[in-house]
């Protein structure tokens, strides 16, 4: 497994990957977690470059191979967020109508907060029925961040305008 550590404005972010592709992103690690330099040509160097990018907001979009291990249920959820347009966000409500089962917004949720793969695939453009900022891996004020940087004017971390 290849890992890089990314410094980044919301902490240093963990990449890790194999020829499969990327397989996990951790946000806010401690330095010493690992990483090292990863061959040029791998998943994991392209991500880093491609994260790089999107955090000095040259990047909108990625195109990535990615790895990551889940249910069929997460997946497609996993699926139906890479669908969501950077600047746009969608409630958890709309995401489980978009995976067929409108009914199954906290399967949907518990998908959302087991997504391996933060901002790639941007479990953070999901938000409350109610407008609010709700549950991130990394905490609300990354999440937070990870918003405005897309575009969103975010009053506090419990209300997103």
């Amino acid at each position: 497994m290849e890992t890089i550590i990314l410094k980044t404005n919301v902490g240093p972010v963990l990449i890790e990957g194999d020829g499969a592709g990327v397989r996990r992103i951790r946000i806010g690690v401690s330095e010493t977690d690992g990483g090292g330099p990863a061959p040029t040509d791998s998943p994991v160097a392209e991500a880093a470059e491609q994260l790089a990018a999107y955090f000095s907001g040259e990047r909108t979009e990625f195109d990535l191979r990615l790895a990551p291990e889940g249910t069929e249920f997460q997946r497609r959820v996993w699926e139906e967020l890479v669908a969501i347009p950077y600047g746009e966000t969608i409630s958890y409500g709309e995401l489980a109508k978009r995976v067929g089962n409108a009914s199954a917004s906290r399967a949907v949720g518990a998908a959302n907060g087991a997504n391996p793969l933060p901002i790639v695939v941007p479990c953070h453009r999901v938000i409350g029925a109610n407008g609010k900022l709700t549950g991130f891996t990394a905490g609300l004020d990354v999440k937070a961040r990870l918003l405005a940087l897309e575009g969103f004017e975010v009053v506090d971390q419990g209300e997103l305008f």
